[in-house]
């Protein structure tokens, strides 16, 4: 699916800046994930971080192993400090070459890096999407990591038997790319909380 490297650090960014700006009265707020709040999405992007750093370093186990829907992801006390490391640690590993060669693992799944790489991006463009709708701050998605994204889903709605998303929600082909990806993921870009 990719056949150069991707840098994932403008994106991971991004993300980061979001989090930080969110309030800790916004914690308990809905988002466009069904059944979780901001703290449960932060939760999850957290979580993320660190299964896609290790995918990368082909370090595998309790971490690469662990499928998103075992449980509800929450934050601990720590996650301002925690979630921008690991975002910084996930783009460094990203970094490295060897990280889109051969075989890794996400998520319980088995799967070549080069695929791994650019569900990475989406993971991110996605839920930075995710967390700015619930909390009302603006968001630009990297550029590059949204092209990863699109071609991503893209794939993944051509395959509807294997993908991991709801059902795609139609959205005008000229639509904006950031809206078009948020349609193929199976949310409604128009969602507010």
């Amino acid at each position: 699916m990719s056949d150069h490297l991707l840098d994932l650090g403008p994106q991971a960014r991004i993300v980061a800046q979001l989090a930080e700006a969110v309030t800790d009265d916004q914690l308990s707020a809905p988002t466009p994930c069904p059944d979780l709040a901001v703290r449960n999405l932060l939760g999850h992007l957290l979580g993320l971080s660190v299964a896609f750093r290790d995918a990368a370093r082909k370090d595998l186990g309790a971490t690469t192993d662990t499928s998103p829907d075992s449980a509800v992801p929450d934050i601990g006390p720590g996650w301002r400090e925690e979630l921008p490391k690991a975002l910084d640690e996930l783009a460094d590993a990203w970094r490295d070459p060897a990280a889109w060669t051969g075989m890794t693992r996400a998520g319980g799944i088995d799967l070549p890096a080069g695929i791994a790489g650019p569900i990475a991006a989406d993971e991110l463009v996605i839920h930075a999407w995710d967390l700015a709708r619930a909390t009302g701050l603006p968001y630009t998605p990297d550029p590059a990591a949204l092209d990863a994204s699109l071609a991503f889903l893209r794939a993944a709605a051509a395959q509807p038997e294997n993908s991991p998303f709801g059902p795609p929600v139609a959205v005008p082909e000229d639509a904006p790319p950031l809206d078009r990806a948020v349609g193929l993921s199976g949310r409604d870009p128009g969602w507010r909380p």
